[in-house]
């Protein structure tokens, strides 16, 4: 396959996750099909802007949203763009491509009352419910992905210390804060999950009834079960409590970059999406508090 190099570059030198090079590689698959079906071509290498045109407009065509068209051609980019770190094109077809203009996606966090009620309605009186609530508890108090929830193993908490240790995008490792309550919920988690299967500190921390380790749709039906039955939102996911962590921080006065640590997001600017429930927030105060409001 003409692509594998480029996959074993993002699994090895850019430390993609599993689940990012699976988007790559399909990604890449679709566009080579589609060359090969349109043009008879075989070999990416070779391909010009007029035929990855020809592709971004089917996709339009086929009712793909520009979203996801984006998403694709940026695959394609970035495989064209390792070509040219190895030497294989002299230019790419793709060297003067513009993105398609899309809406502007709001992510309407949960509000402190729905994450309240949530932590009212878990029963954890076995373990399932224990280990909701702790998942539930570690998302919002500290802020993680998914995927970095997945991947926690028993001896990145240290309990004793109050502080998380998280592998992020890139094996990138920050550590973050615990509080109280969450450790609590943890020391009670762990004495249940050793009596049903033992404790390792190499072992994931989440598993599932069976004691299998956690994965992405188990952990997103969990979240989405519990919001779904306080929120009426559109969106019930372990990434809309990501961002629930980080607006409610920002509305209570954290500092940015505090919250961008904590994130563990490379630059400020990523941080800086979750400013805009906070301004909210704030002009809601500043218009009810402020002296020269005349409702006030």
């Amino acid at each position: 396959m003409p692509y594998s190099a480029f996959l074993n570059y993002l699994q090895h030198e850019k430390k993609y996750s599993p689940l990012t090079i699976k988007a790559y590689k399909a990604d890449l698959l679709e566009f080579h099909n589609f060359i090969e079906t349109s043009f008879a071509q075989d070999d990416p290498v070779d391909v010009n802007y007029s035929q990855i045109r020809s592709w971004i407009v089917e996709l339009s065509e086929a009712g793909v949203s520009n979203r996801s068209i984006n998403r694709k051609a940026s695959s394609l980019k970035a495989y064209y763009k390792f070509l040219l770190k190895i030497g294989e094109i002299e230019n790419s077809p793709l060297a003067k491509h513009r993105a398609l203009k899309t809406p502007k996606k709001v992510q309407i966090p949960f509000s402190e009352t729905e994450v309240k009620n949530v932590f009212e309605i878990i029963d954890d009186s076995d373990f399932e419910g224990l280990r909701d609530r702790l998942m539930v508890e570690l998302f919002y108090s500290t802020g993680i992905r998914r995927a970095e929830l997945i991947n926690i193993r028993i001896q990145d908490l240290d309990l004793e210390g109050s502080v998380l240790k998280v592998t992020g995008k890139r094996d990138k490792q920050r550590f973050i804060p615990l509080l109280e309550g969450v450790k609590n919920s943890a020391k009670k988690y762990l004495a249940e999950r050793a009596v049903l299967y033992g404790v390792d500190r190499d072992d994931y921390l989440f598993v599932t009834s069976k004691g299998d380790k956690s994965y992405e749709s188990f952990v997103y039906r969990i979240i989405n079960n519990y919001f779904s039955k306080v929120s009426g939102k559109l969106k019930k996911s372990p990434h809309i409590l990501r961002h629930s962590f980080a607006t409610h921080l920002l509305n209570q006065g954290a500092n940015l970059n505090a919250v961008k640590e904590l994130l563990g997001h490379s630059s400020l600017a990523s941080t800086q999406v979750y400013t805009h429930n906070s301004i909210a927030e704030l002009s809601k105060i500043h218009k009810n508090a402020h002296p020269r409001n005349n409702n006030n």
